[in-house]
């Protein structure tokens, strides 16, 4: 089931639904039109104080929308100013230039004055090269006045597809897009460069969007909800799945409880905390309706494995590096498991044994930030071409896991090919033991029988509610008490 407010389409995606519109008889410059009027609303609507709006437009359909809300400004009274970098250079551009009829000057003419706002329509999310020298020194210019920017489509100089500037950009205040938003608004740090986006309705019927919609989306509710049974009166603990997760030492036990607490809150049936025998002093004394049970090497995790109720594991939190957090993770790889922290950086000598291991129908989540991802995939954590979204989804296929690629931007892949951008996640998440709370979240979801893509969405999102409820001041212990799934 797809939902169009949470699509995202790729800058190369736009052409072919300008196709598809053409075709059904919708007709370019009409678009181009509605565009024009939706960015003059705008700026109208946010910025009703305005002395002056300054419009700075490029030779392309960017500069063509920058025309047509120039003159839309103009006839509802607005002062406006145009600047052109060059000529237009399409057909549907120069015929907005020639209907705007506005006085144009050259864009280096610009010069910031008291009350202005920059409407920036130089370059759309399709842009594919570095802004020139002479572009970037208007784009440092308007910085250094604190001039607000209404940024057309994107903000000029961002990549659409990665969020990366190409060698400079734009920050808006906000960003008028159309049709629907672009991977590159999403991603850091595009996300902070377009401010608030709003996108608007042109006209492009939803079909075409649903044909040339990509497989990115936005991570939301309707990616999983369908598949995330309620809990029945018929029910016990066991028809709710039994996670359980391995600590580590008598120190380091704190990250396993945070999971193993996680879990439960999550809404696995049953919980285990599979502990050393000399940590399991320290887990008996602060474990309530979590259960115990201790592992030494792997002939005492084979024992415990005899439970087939035990459906999902986390391994890694607080867990230690080495051998044993290898040899652990292949006594489970017939079951389903978060991987995370120690457990990751255990393989960063030999990833394709992990990777052989978890072969056939996806079992495994990874879930690493970018230092731990560096150590499994060196190469693509290196390929400056790749953009998260990119390097998530070559991992993923790699892996044959999902992957929880962590940060402001988590991005979750599939090995499908299917990936979701969160944006629900407030900066105070990032705090010591969020992560543990994170990858034990993700283990009662896969417990619970969820796919382990829609599993890792699911427990991304819902993570980032919590922490929106917890508030600035929470800790990974109270973040727990605020997750609802």
């Amino acid at each position: 089931m797809s939902n169009i407010g949470n699509m995202l389409i790729e800058p190369q995606a736009v052409a072919a639904i300008d196709a598809a519109c053409i075709a059904s008889g919708i007709s370019s410059y009409a678009l181009m039109l509605r565009a024009g009027r939706a960015v003059a609303a705008a700026a109208l609507r946010r910025y009703p104080g305005s002395r002056r709006f300054a419009v700075l437009c490029g030779p392309g359909n960017n500069g063509g929308d920058g025309y047509l809300a120039a003159s839309a400004l103009a006839e509802a009274g607005a002062e406006i100013a145009v600047f052109a970098l060059a000529p237009p250079s399409t057909e549907d551009a120069k015929r907005a230039c020639a209907d705007a009829a506005c006085a144009t000057q050259p864009l280096s003419a610009y010069e910031p004055a008291t009350g202005d706002v920059v409407i920036d329509a130089l370059f759309g999310a399709g842009l594919s090269r570095d802004l020139s020298p002479d572009v970037i020194t208007v784009v440092e210019t308007v910085k250094a006045a604190r001039v607000p920017v209404l940024a057309v489509d994107i903000p000029s100089g961002l990549c659409g597809h990665s969020g990366r500037a190409r060698g400079g950009a734009f920050a808006a205040e906000a960003t008028v897009t159309f049709v629907a938003a672009k991977p590159g608004q999403i991603l850091l740090p595009g996300r902070a460069l377009c401010g608030e986006i709003e996108i608007a309705d042109i006209g492009v019927p939803q079909r075409f969007l649903e044909q040339h919609a990509g497989p990115v989306r936005l991570n939301a509710p309707d990616l999983w909800t369908d598949l995330l049974a309620d809990k029945s009166s018929a029910g016990h603990k066991y028809s709710h799945g039994s996670l359980a997760v391995f600590s580590g030492g008598a120190m380091q036990t704190g990250a396993a409880r945070l999971s193993a607490f996680a879990g439960l809150r999550g809404g696995a049936g049953l919980v285990t905390v599979i502990s050393p025998a000399e940590a399991a002093s320290v887990h008996a004394a602060q474990l309530t309706a979590v259960m115990l049970k201790t592992a030494d090497n792997v002939g005492d995790l084979e024992a415990i494995l005899d439970d087939a109720r035990l459906n999902a594991f986390v391994l890694g939190p607080g867990f230690g590096v080495g051998e044993q957090a290898r040899d652990f993770a292949r006594m489970v790889k017939d079951r389903r498991v978060v991987l995370d922290a120690d457990a990751i950086t255990s393989f960063r000598e030999d990833p394709d044994a992990l990777f052989s291991a978890f072969a056939g129908e996806p079992r495994l989540v990874l879930t690493p930030h970018d230092g731990e991802f560096a150590r499994l995939f060196p190469d693509l954590a290196s390929d400056e071409a790749l953009s998260k979204v990119d390097r998530a989804l070559a991992a993923a296929a790699r892996a044959n896991a999902a992957v929880i690629l962590k940060g402001a931007d988590t991005v979750i892949a599939s090995p499908d090919g299917r990936a979701a951008i969160n944006t629900n996640a407030p900066p105070w998440l990032a705090t010591a033991g969020s992560g543990d709370v994170l990858a034990g979240l993700c283990g009662a979801l896969l417990a619970r029988g969820l796919p382990v893509y829609e599993a890792a969405c699911a427990a991304v999102w819902h993570h980032g509610e919590a922490g929106s409820r917890a508030g600035r001041g929470l800790t990974a212990e109270t973040l727990i008490n605020f997750i609802d799934v």
